[in-house]
């Protein structure tokens, strides 16, 4: 998917799941589909919400309970979602309960709009992200 979703098409978490499925793992030389990483089951998008906002709930599994990559992870998949979904999107990425060492930290930091922005105001962090998110065919 290379062009935004229109702003008055409903978006599902068919929608979603083929945004960030093909993100690479940062460490890892596959997709989050293929590390199971990302799966359609864990998204759930909300239309139904007032002011023609969508709400969509994200849980991803790190490959290990330590990740050291999994903020990275979470930013890859804001930055792609941001790219391509309307603005009027209300995102919640998470980490699936019971999979990380330090899920809730890294929850906070994945939501918390002014720490993503910082994130990927760092160059170093933007490059990694944007080779992540990179569409190849």
């Amino acid at each position: 998917m290379s062009q935004m979703i229109m702003n008055n098409t409903l978006i599902d978490s068919i929608d979603v799941f083929d945004i960030i499925r093909s993100i690479k793992d940062p460490e890892f030389p596959n997709t989050l589909e293929e590390l199971n990483v990302v799966n359609e089951d864990l998204i759930t998008v909300d239309n139904s919400t007032e002011n023609d906002y969508c709400t969509i709930k994200i849980y991803f599994t790190p490959t290990v309970p330590h990740c050291h990559l999994a903020p990275t992870i979470g930013l890859c998949i804001r930055e792609k979602l941001n790219l391509l979904l309307p603005k009027k999107s209300k995102i919640e990425i998470l980490i699936k309960p019971g999979t990380h060492q330090t899920e809730d930290t890294i929850n906070k930091q994945v939501n918390d709009k002014e720490r993503y922005i910082a994130a990927m105001e760092n160059k170093e962090i933007k490059k990694l992200v944007l080779e992540c998110i990179e569409e190849t065919e």
